[in-house]
């Protein structure tokens, strides 16, 4: 299986020994019609708005990007495998809410809390992963109740435990400046502050695209998205491999939490609902199939930062935000149809 595409070549050879041209390999990358798309929205922002081509301004942009973009790199593996997590935007929520208030009662280091709330959120994942394999149950319903079962928790324990819907300050406590530098500083790059989740941002679109790429793994992934009985029929540990994506979903939850957390003190119970969508949309907008087995991590970085682009364009162009969600959905729709379209050119040169 190729590890770009999760396809097979017609004469059962592995794609990535074969000799094929750059116009080919160019066309086979799930990401293309993303990069042109995004290199459009560039173009078109950076004449709408005189500000959208400044330093600070591209500072502000890739930090929009990097807060989708940490979640939407794992949910695009989740898709390549052919499932979904609706439950990806409130775990964020709920990864922030326990390091706060497991530190607050305990009365413990901040770094407590953070390591407590980094087990408690894999152990969520691992569970989305479990019940999926256990029940063989559409992953649509099983992370729809964990949506839901997290919504619920979220805000009936902060207000259980804190009595309020938000949770209480821990800017005094011990660990704090060292937490907030790890998942909430700003650093000055060529006199542009730039935000250390594009450090993780970037850092999980590296280690995802090696994983895809390069391991025994990232062929475990399209095997299982492109066709799960013919995968487990050659060995592949299925069920390993769909509990340790939804993992993956978890990790990128715990860190996109802990910045919330240490970005601003507190966290508002009710955050979250709805942002699982977007993750999917980035990851659809850089090339990930619905239907599982085709996709990559840059596609979805590629996605993400179409998202920081528009959402923040919309601003320096100084026009109503309430169109963002309208330019979102063309894009979404704009993008499918070109990476149809794409993948459609990219088996005619085969």
């Amino acid at each position: 299986m190729s590890a770009t595409t999760g396809t097979k070549t017609t004469d059962g050879g592995d794609e990535r020994v074969l000799r094929t041209s750059p116009l080919r390999k160019l066309l086979g990358r799930p990401e293309l019609g993303s990069v042109v798309g995004a290199l459009a929205v560039f173009v078109f922002f950076a004449l709408a708005a005189d500000s959208f081509l400044r330093v600070s301004s591209l500072g502000t942009v890739l930090y929009a990007a990097s807060t989708i973009g940490i979640m939407a790199v794992p949910v695009a593996l989740l898709m390549i495998g052919g499932e979904f997590d609706l439950s990806a935007g409130v775990m964020v929520t709920s990864s922030a809410l326990i390091s706060s208030m497991f530190s607050y009662q305990m009365t413990a280091n901040v770094w407590v809390g953070v390591g407590v709330s980094l087990l408690v959120t894999l152990a969520i994942g691992a569970f989305n992963g479990f019940m999926l394999t256990r029940t063989r149950l559409p992953s649509f319903i099983i992370t729809l109740g964990t949506f839901l079962m997290l919504t619920g928790m979220n805000l009936g324990f902060t207000k259980l435990i804190d009595g309020t819907v938000s949770t209480k300050t821990i800017a005094d406590m011990e660990g704090f400046p060292s937490a907030r530098d790890v998942f909430a500083s700003t650093l000055t790059v060529g006199g542009a502050d730039i935000k250390i989740t594009i450090v993780w941002w970037l850092a999980m679109v590296a280690v995802a695209s090696w994983i895809l790429l390069r391991t025994r793994a990232g062929n475990w992934i399209f095997a299982v998205g492109g066709n799960q009985d013919a995968a487990r029929a050659v060995g592949v540990p299925v069920n390993k491999t769909k509990i340790g994506l939804y993992m993956g979903v978890a990790f990128g939850a715990w860190v996109a939490g802990q910045h919330l957390l240490f970005s601003y003190d507190v966290v508002q119970s009710g955050e979250g609902v709805g942002n699982e969508l977007i993750y999917i949309i980035a990851a659809v907008i850089g090339g990930c199939l619905i239907t599982g087995g085709y996709g990559s991590a840059i596609g979805s970085a590629v996605g993400a930062l179409l998202f920081g682009m528009t959402s923040k364009g919309i601003v320096f162009a100084e026009w109503n935000p309430d169109w963002f969600k309208f330019f979102l959905g063309a894009m979404l729709l704009l993008a499918t149809l070109l990476n149809a379209w794409v993948r459609k050119r990219a088996e005619a040169t085969k």
